[in-house]
């Protein structure tokens, strides 16, 4: 079991709402995401273990809250149906930790 390198979301506004993110431009996607070595580490083993704690089977986005004046992390949602558009941050994720999209879909 593997999980991606970690991406960032910046929104351009306060809140990463609908509108946000299919309907206005303005938000980012970092990849990888601005991490020390320590932190990439414990957000791929939190990411691998989040999964395995639901017994998932094939593939899921473990998303996280990084609480930046204590270095907290929070596991905040584990989608079991991450999207594939060319928008999608699954698919650049595994992209930039190199499985190529034709790869990613036959695994």
């Amino acid at each position: 079991m593997q999980a991606s390198i970690p991406g960032e979301i910046v929104p351009h506004r306060e809140f990463y709402d609908y509108t946000a993110k299919y309907l206005e431009e303005g938000t980012r996607l970092v990849i990888p995401a601005p991490l020390t070595k320590k932190q990439v580490k414990l957000f791929r083993e939190y990411a691998v273990r989040a999964f395995q704690t639901i017994d998932g089977t094939g593939m899921a986005r473990c998303d996280f809250f990084l609480e930046k004046r204590t270095g907290k992390i929070f596991i905040n949602e584990l989608n079991t149906i991450p999207g594939f558009t060319s928008i999608s941050m699954y698919p650049k994720l595994w992209e930039a930790s190199g499985m190529p999209y034709p790869k990613l879909i036959d695994a």
